[in-house]
């Protein structure tokens, strides 16, 4: 997350991808961070454990909804 604040404060339109089970985690870091409004993009859990083609099925399945964050505009 804070990668993301840090691009973003930059004008640099990020994404903070995570696994769901970080979700409540992702939100009160950004708004701690001063970033409520945070884009990010939640992958199914786990991923510590997964293999690659794992984590390719979990890239396919977020990368339209990861395209589409970057194209919002934070408010």
């Amino acid at each position: 997350m804070h990668d993301t604040v840090w691009f973003e404060i930059q004008g640099i339109p990020s994404v903070t991808v995570a696994s769901i089970e970080f979700k409540e985690a992702a939100n009160t870091q950004a708004r701690a961070l001063g970033l409520e409004d945070a884009r990010c993009v939640f992958v199914s859990h786990p991923v510590q454990d997964a293999t690659d083609d794992q984590m390719r099925s979990k890239a396919d399945a977020v990368i339209d909804a990861v395209v589409q964050a970057l194209a919002e505009k934070v408010k």
